[in-house]
C-alpha cells in the first residue's frame, strides 16, 4: 500500500492506494513534431493494461461513471465504511462538486448516508427518464421534474466535434505507449465504424434496470444475483483513500499514469493549442493529481490533430498557470461547506437522497426521493437504489458485529443500520437478510453472562449499566440544539420548492469560508435502547428473534411451493466475471455469523434428512434457526431467573418451560450439541428444580402461581408455533397422541395375553398331573387347553413386535418352548406298573419345537450384556430340553425303531449340544447348576462309552476309541463333582465305575507289567474316594445333629422330667445309632 503526502500554499493533501489494479507506471513515448493524431495506430482500442479499464474505449479517458460504483467501492473496503471516511464516491463526482460555484452545467447526484459516510453517485436525469419511457417506472419523478424545470425534457446529442476530440485523444494515448512512437495508419472504413461506434456506445443506455422480481421467487440467491445483474462491481483501476484538509475521502480513479527516468510518476493530457486552459479544466487537472498523489503533468499541444510541443508542468503551479488561475484554499472552503451541506442535511439512513442543480442555474437544491416515492404511493422496489443501500447498511453492521467486542459503544449504531435495512426489504422477496438482521439485533443484547448486571452490583429494578450511553445522548442533544440555532440558507423554502430537503440559493455562498460550517456528527437517530429491567431487555430480544423465525419460515413455505419446472424448456446458463463473486460476500458473512459460537458443523454425515418443516441441514435457514432457539433459550432462562429472584414462582415456572422447549427444538434439528449447549442445559433444568422445590415449600400461594404460570403473551404463544413445526415433542398432534397410547396399550395386551397363556399352559400340566397311569392317550380337553394357550402366547409376541419389545417378546417365546414340553410330556405312554416304554416320535417332536422356540427367545434378545438375566434363564431352558432329550433318547431307547449305533451317535450330539450351552465361567446363582449338570453329561457318556467298551466284538479300532472316549468323560465328570460340595454320592459311583471300567480293562490284558498299571491306576482312583466318604460323613454329622435335637425338644415337650423311661430309652437307642455308623464307617 503506498502512501504519500503534499502541501500547496498549506494545503494538506495525503493519498493511501488502498487498491490498484494497474502494472507499475511505464514511461511514455514522446511524440515526434508533426505527428498526425487523426490517424490511428496500429494498436488503437486493443486492451493494454497500462491504460487500464480506460483503455478500452474510445474516449480516452475514464468511461462514464456507474450509477452504482460507489457501492462497489464500499463493498470492497467495508471496514472503512461509517466513521472512518467522510465520502465514497468517483473522482469524476468529487470533481464536478468542487467545481460547482465555477461551472454553469448541472449537477445531479444521487446520495446516501450509512453511519457517518456518504456514499456519493451521479445521477443521469435524462437517461432514466428515457428509460421510463419504455417501461413506466419512475413517472412520478419525471412529472416532478418536469415541475421543477417547467419545461419538458429532451435529450441533447453531441456534437461532431465533441466526439472528433474524444477520437483524437483515445489515439494519442495510443500513440504514447506505442515504443516508436510512429503512425501506422490503418484503413478510413475502420476508423468511420470506430467513430461511429464512439457515438453508439456514448448515446446507448447505461442505467440499470429497475428491481422488479417474480413474486414466485423468494430465495436469497435471486438477490445477490440482482447485485450481481446490476453492475455493482468496483470496476475502477485504482481506490484511493484521500485526505483532503480534514475530509476523509474513498475515491475511485481510472487516471492512466507514466513514469519512468526522473519522473516517478507523471498524468499525461492532451490540448488544443487554440484554446486555452481555462479555470474548470485546471481544477480538474490539479484535483486528479492529488487523488492520484501525482507530483508532474505532461501536456502535450497540437493544432487540429497535429502534435507541436511538450510541456511539463508541477502539479502545485497548476492553480498559477495563464487563463486558469484559482485558489486552493477556495477550493477547500467548497468542499468543506458542500460537505457540511449534506451532513446536516441527509439525516436518514437508508433514504436515496438527490443533489440537483440546473444548468445555469446557481440554485442548489437537496430532495428526499425515498419521501417522494413514498408520497407517490409506488412500491419501494421501484427505486434502485433500495436493494444496495440496503445490502451495504447489513454489510457494515455485520462487520460492526464482528468487532463488537471492540467497542461496545457502536451499538447504537448497529442497531440504526439494522431497522433501515429492514425497513428497506421487502420479506418476501429477501426473507435471508431480514432473518439475520434480527438475529443481529437479538445478539446485540448480552446474554450469555446471565450474571453479568449482578457482578456489577445492580439490582432487577435498578442500577446502572455498562451499556449506558448517557454521555453520548447528551452529546446528541447538545447537537441538535445547535443545529437549530444554525439557521443558515437551508430553512428557507420558497413555495416552489416545498419539496426540498434544503437548499443553496447561490453557489456563491461555497467559496465563503465556514459558510456552512456545523458541529453536526452523524449519529444513530435513536441511541442503543438500554433497560434496567431485565424482563423488557429479554422481551425485545424475543420479539426479535420471533421476527427471525417468521422470515426464516415464510422462506421455507416460499421454497416448498416453487412450480415444478418445464421438462421442454431450456434452462440459460449466465455468465459471470470472476469479479463478480464479490457481492457473494454478503452470504459469507451471514455464515460468519452464524458461525460464531457454534460447534463445527454438527451434520457431518453425508446423508440429507429434512426436519420436521422441510428444511435441509447446512442450509441457511437450518443455521439461522439453531442460533435463533438458542437465542429465545436463553432469553426465557434470564426471565425464569429474574422471576424467581422476585419469588414469582409460577413465572419463572413458565420462563423455564418455555426455555427447556426453545432448547428441544434446538436439538430437534441438531446433529450434534456443543459443550456450551449442554452446559446451558444442564443450567436450565437445575433452575427447573430450584423453582419446584421453592413451589412446594410455599404452597399456600398455589392459586396465585397457577395463574402466573397459565398466562402467556401473544409473542410467547406465537414463537411456541414455531418450535411445533421443528421440535419432537412440542409437535405432537393427537394421532402422535394416539400413537403412544396405542403403544402402551400393546404393551399392556401383550402382558394380559401371556398371562393368559401361562394360566391355560398350567391347567394342562395340572390335568396331566392328574391323569392316572395306564398308557391313557392326550384327551381333547388337554389338547383344547394347549391351543388356547398357544394362540394367547401367539398373539401377545405379535403385540410385543408391533412395538418392538425384544425382551417380552423373549419371554413369550420361552413360555411356548415350556408349552412344547408339556406337551411332550403329555405324549409319554405308561404301563400299569408306573414304567414306560419307549421314547416316542411325538416327544421328540415336541421337545424339538421348544429347542427351536429357545433358540429363537435368545436370537432376539441377541447379547447377553443387553438383558443379561433374561439370557441366562433362557439359555438354561434351553440347555435343560437339550439335557431332557438326551437322557431319554439314552434311558428310553427306541430300540424297535432305531440302530442301537444311531441312537448313540443322536445321544452324543444332544448331550454336547446341552453341554455346550452350559455356562462355567460366569459367576453366577447358576454356575453350580450348570456344573452339576456338566459332570451328570460326561458321566453318563462315560457310562454309554464304557458299555460300548464292553460290548464290542471285532473292530479292535472302534474299540480303543471307546475306551479313550470312556476315560476322557470319566475323568472331566470327576473333576467336575470333586468341586462340588452337594454331590458326594454321584461322585462315589463315577469313581466305582471308573474302577470297574479298570478291572474290565486288565482282564483283557496279557502282559504284566501293564495289568500292573492298570491295577496302579485303579487303587489311585480307589484313593480318591476320600473326598466322598468325608463329605457323606459331614452330611450324616449334620444329620446327627439335627436329630439329637429333635429329639431333646419331644422329649422336652412330652414330659416335665427327664427321667422318664420314655426319655431314657429313646437316648441309649440314639447312642447306639451312632457308635453302629462310625464303626461302618472306621472298618472301611
Amino acid at each position: 500500500m503506498d502512501e504519500c503526502g503534499g502541501s500547496e500554499q498549506h494545503m494538506k493533501s495525503r493519498a493511501v492506494v488502498k487498491y490498484s489494479a494497474a502494472p507499475p507506471p511505464s514511461s511514455y513515448a514522446l511524440l515526434q513534431e508533426k505527428t498526425d493524431l487523426k490517424l490511428p495506430p496500429a494498436n488503437w482500442l486493443r486492451e493494454n493494461t497500462q491504460l487500464g479499464t480506460a483503455g478500452t474505449t474510445v474516449l480516452g479517458s475514464s468511461r462514464k461513471s456507474k450509477p452504482f460504483s460507489s457501492f462497489g467501492m464500499a463493498y470492497d473496503f467495508i471496514d472503512c465504511i461509517g466513521d472512518d471516511v467522510d465520502v465514497v464516491s468517483d473522482s469524476e463526482n468529487i470533481k464536478k462538486l468542487l467545481k460547482i460555484p465555477y461551472s454553469k452545467s448541472h449537477v445531479s447526484m444521487a446520495v446516501h448516508r450509512v453511519g457517518g459516510t456518504l456514499l456519493l453517485d451521479e445521477l443521469d436525469i435524462q437517461e432514466l427518464f428515457m428509460r421510463s419511457s419504455q417501461t413506466g417506472d419512475w413517472t412520478w419523478l419525471k412529472e416532478f421534474y418536469q415541475r421543477l424545470s417547467d419545461q419538458k425534457w429532451q435529450r441533447k446529442k453531441k456534437s461532431k466535434e465533441h466526439w472528433n476530440e474524444k477520437a483524437i485523444l483515445s489515439k494519442f494515448l495510443y500513440y504514447s505507449i506505442n515504443s516508436d512512437g510512429t503512425a501506422v495508419p490503418v484503413p478510413s472504413d475502420t476508423e468511420q465504424a470506430a467513430e461511429e461506434g464512439c457515438g453508439t456506445a456514448a448515446e446507448g443506455p447505461s442505467w440499470p434496470a429497475t428491481y422488479n422480481s417474480p413474486t414466485t421467487e423468494s430465495n436469497e440467491s435471486f438477490s445477490f444475483s440482482l447485485l450481481r445483474s446490476q453492475g455493482l462491481r468496483n470496476d475502477f483501476v485504482r481506490n484511493i483513500l484521500w485526505t483532503f484538509e480534514d475530509i476523509h475521502m474513498l475515491v475511485g480513479s481510472n487516471m492512466p499514469i507514466f513514469g519512468g527516468g526522473r519522473y516517478p510518476a507523471v498524468s499525461l493530457r492532451l490540448r488544443d493549442n487554440n484554446k486555452p486552459i481555462n479555470v474548470l479544466t485546471g481544477i480538474d487537472y490539479w484535483l486528479d493529481n492529488l487523488m492520484c498523489n501525482v507530483p508532474e503533468l505532461v501536456m502535450c499541444f497540437h493544432v487540429n490533430g497535429i502534435v507541436q510541443k511538450y510541456e511539463m508542468i508541477k502539479t502545485e503551479d497548476i492553480p498559477d498557470l495563464e487563463n486558469s488561475t484559482f485558489s486552493t484554499r477556495v477550493v477547500k472552503d467548497i468542499a468543506q461547506n458542500i460537505l457540511s451541506f449534506l451532513k446536516s442535511n441527509c439525516t436518514k439512513e437508508g433514504h436515496t437522497y438527490w443533489l440537483f442543480k440546473a444548468s445555469g442555474s446557481d440554485i442548489v437544491k437537496l430532495y428526499d426521493l425515498t419521501t417522494l416515492c413514498e408520497e407517490a404511493a409506488e412500491e419501494k422496489c421501484q427505486n434502485p437504489f433500495t436493494l444496495p443501500v440496503a445490502v451495504l447498511l447489513y454489510k457494515v453492521a455485520s462487520n460492526m458485529m464482528l468487532k463488537k467486542s471492540q467497542n461496545r459503544k457502536n451499538y447504537g449504531t448497529i442497531r440504526t443500520l439494522l431497522l433501515n435495512c429492514i425497513k428497506l426489504l421487502d420479506e418476501e422477496r429477501h426473507p435471508q437478510i431480514i432473518a439475520s438482521a434480527h438475529y443481529m439485533l437479538a445478539e446485540l443484547f448480552q446474554l450469555d453472562d446471565v450474571s453479568e448486571d449482578e457482578g456489577n452490583g445492580e439490582s432487577l429494578r435498578g442500577g446502572g449499566s455498562e451499556d449506558s450511553y448517557s454521555d453520548e445522548e447528551e452529546e446528541e442533544e447538545e447537537e441538535e440544539e445547535e443545529d437549530e440555532r444554525c439557521s443558515y440558507s437551508t430553512s428557507f423554502e420558497p413555495q416552489d420548492d416545498s419539496k426540498a430537503v434544503a437548499i443553496i440559493k447561490s453557489v456563491g455562498e461555497l467559496s465563503v469560508p465556514e459558510k456552512y460550517k456545523s458541529t453536526h456528527q452523524i449519529r444513530p437517530n435513536c441511541a442503543f435502547p438500554v433497560s434496567q429491567d431485565k424482563e423488557e431487555k429479554c422481551r425485545l430480544v424475543l420479539s426479535y428473534v420471533l421476527k427471525g423465525l417468521k422470515a426464516v419460515d415464510s422462506s421455507i413455505k416460499k421454497e416448498s411451493d416453487l412450480p415444478a419446472v418445464d421438462p421442454s424448456t431450456p434452462i440459460p446458463l449466465k455468465y459471470e466475471e470472476r469479479s463478480q463473486n464479490r457481492t457473494r460476500d454478503v452470504e459469507k458473512e451471514i455464515a460468519l455469523l452464524l458461525d460464531r459460537g457454534q460447534s463445527p458443523h454438527p451434520f457431518t454425515s453425508s446423508e440429507t434428512v429434512l426436519t420436521r418443516s422441510g428444511m435441509l441441514p447446512g442450509t441457511w435457514q437450518h443455521r439461522m434457526k439453531l442460533q435463533l432457539f438458542l437465542k429465545a433459550s436463553k432469553a426465557y432462562y434470564i426471565l425464569s431467573d429474574a422471576a424467581t429472584n422476585l419469588l414469582k414462582y409460577g413465572r419463572a415456572l413458565r420462563y423455564i418451560k418455555l426455555a427447556l422447549q426453545c432448547h428441544d427444538g434446538y436439538c430437534s434439528i441438531s446433529g450434534g450439541l456443543h459443550p456450551q449447549v449442554l452446559l446451558f442445559h444442564c443450567q436450565c433444568l437445575s433452575l427447573c428444580g430450584d423453582v419446584q422445590l421453592m413451589l412446594a415449600q410455599n404452597a399456600s400461594n398455589r392459586a396465585a402461581y397457577l395463574e402466573e404460570y397459565n398466562y402467556q403473551t401473544k409473542d410467547d404463544q406465537e414463537i411456541l408455533h414455531c418450535l411445533h413445526r421443528e421440535s419432537s415433542c412440542q409437535g405432537l398432534n393427537a394421532t402422535l397422541h394416539a400413537l403412544c397410547y396405542q403403544l402402551i396399550v400393546l404393551k399392556r395386551l401383550g402382558n394380559i395375553r401371556n398371562e393368559m397363556g401361562v394360566f391355560y399352559m398350567n391347567q394342562a400340566a395340572a390335568m396331566q398331573a392328574e391323569k392316572q397311569g395306564g398308557g391313557r392317550s392326550v384327551c381333547v380337553a388337554e389338547q383344547e387347553l394347549w391351543k388356547k394357550s398357544f394362540s394367547c402366547f401367539e398373539k401377545g409376541m405379535q403385540d410385543f413386535n408391533a412395538i418392538s419389545d425384544s425382551v417380552n417378546t423373549a419371554l413369550l417365546l420361552c413360555n411356548i418352548g415350556r408349552l412344547m414340553r408339556i406337551c411332550a410330556q403329555a405324549h409319554c405312554v405308561t404301563t400299569s406298573e408306573h414304567s414306560r416304554s419307549e421314547f416316542s416320535p411325538e416327544e421328540a417332536l415336541y421337545y424339538n419345537k421348544a429347542i427351536d422356540y429357545y433358540q429363537r427367545a435368545l436370537k432376539s434378545l441377541g447379547v447377553r450384556e443387553s438383558h443379561s438375566a433374561v439370557w441366562d434363564s433362557v439359555n438354561w431352558e434351553l440347555s435343560t430340553t437339550y439335557f431332557t432329550l438326551a437322557t431319554l433318547l439314552q434311558d428310553y431307547a427306541p430300540l424297535s425303531r432305531k440302530a442301537q449305533e444311531q441312537i448313540e451317535r443322536e445321544v452324543t450330539e444332544t448331550m454336547m449340544k446341552s453341554l455346550r450351552f452350559c455356562d462355567l465361567q460366569t459367576e453366577s446363582a447358576r454356575q453350580p447348576l450348570y456344573q452339576y449338570r456338566a459332570a451328570t453329561i460326561h458321566h453318563r457318556l462315560a457310562s454309554m462309552y464304557h458299555s460300548c467298551y464292553r460290548n464290542q466284538v471285532g473292530d479292535e479300532s472302534v474299540r480303543k476309541q471307546h475306551k479313550a472316549l470312556a476315560e476322557q468323560h470319566y475323568s472331566k465328570a470327576v473333576r467336575l463333582f470333586i468341586s462340588l460340595s452337594d454331590a458326594p454320592c454321584e461322585l462315589l459311583r463315577t469313581l466305582l465305575e471308573r474302577v470297574a471300567f479298570a478291572e474290565f480293562t486288565m482282564a483283557g490284558q496279557n502282559s504284566s507289567a501293564v495289568k500292573l498299571k492298570t491295577l496302579t491306576g485303579a487303587l489311585e482312583v480307589m484313593c480318591e474316594t476320600r473326598h466322598a466318604f468325608k463329605l457323606i460323613h459331614k452330611e450324616l454329622l449334620e444329620q446327627q445333629k439335627k436329630s439329637i435335637k429333635v429329639i431333646i425338644l419331644v422329649s422336652f415337650y412330652s414330659s416335665s422330667s427327664s427321667s422318664s423311661p420314655l426319655f431314657l430309652l429313646w437316648t441309649k437307642v440314639s447312642y447306639l445309632i451312632i457308635f453302629a455308623k462310625d464303626f461302618v464307617y472306621y472298618y472301611y
